[in-house]
């Protein structure tokens, strides 16, 4: 079986300038998805696809290869991540270079383990599945949340069932982390939605699912990562 893990690194992060090259702790932030799938040792091609040169030798530089960039098409704000996975696919094909599984791996999600990603590839086959995806236990419990009126009032905030009950007597939800996605490549190709039988979840620890989004859980994953040396 041959596997590629493709890492999405456009430039021209509106939230956070160039985010996905920013230093984190003295790398840049694509460096620690290219080093987590390097480790896991499951594939036979890690890419990144960028629309920049500059991305393009920084991910080089960390052991990826980028044989070809990102059409302006793809580099949108508008762009489908699953699209542009399904083009890269295509391009490899074109190549003579195809492959049995793809990986989505966001350098978004620098706390992601290379365990981690060997456990979505063992759920894979243990569960013959068509997808994986990387869950994680949610901080709050949805049950807990609602819509406000204008006025700001709270009546029938919550429903009557939960007013009083201990949080330890409600159901455990989890949301999708973003930090791992592994799909049959034939699967994809035909589908426009992973989420549907034959897909499992990778349930993920709740510190190596932050997701960077902006300056504030740059310094959350910054301080989780002080905290440790591996990946």
């Amino acid at each position: 079986m041959r596997n590629i893990a493709i890492i999405p690194a456009r430039s021209g992060s509106k939230g956070l300038k160039d985010k996905n090259i920013k230093l984190l702790n003295g790398k840049p932030l694509i460096a620690y998805t290219i080093e987590a799938a390097k480790k896991s040792g499951i594939f036979d091609e890690i890419f990144v696809s960028t629309d920049s040169e500059k991305y393009a030798e920084i991910a080089k530089e960390w052991g990826a290869s980028v044989p070809f960039l990102r059409s302006e098409e793809l580099s949108s704000d508008t762009a489908s991540t699953w699209d542009v996975i399904k083009d890269v696919l295509e391009h490899y094909k074109k190549l003579g270079n195809e492959f049995d599984t793809a990986a989505l791996l966001q350098p978004t999600s620098p706390l992601r383990k290379s365990e981690d990603i060997k456990l979505g590839y063992f759920l894979m086959n243990k569960k013959k599945a068509n997808a994986i995806v990387g869950v994680c236990e949610v901080s709050h419990t949805p049950l807990w949340c609602n819509t406000i009126p204008e006025d700001g009032s709270l009546n029938n905030f919550l429903s009557k069932d939960l007013v009083g009950l201990p949080r330890q007597s409600l159901p455990t939800y989890y949301r999708i982390n973003g930090a791992l996605y592994i799909t049959k490549v034939a699967y994809l190709m035909s589908t426009d939605d992973l989420y549907q039988s034959g897909c499992f979840a990778c349930v993920m620890k709740k510190e190596n699912s932050v997701d960077i989004d902006d300056a504030m859980d740059f310094m959350i994953a910054s301080n989780y990562l002080t905290r440790r040396c591996d990946i």
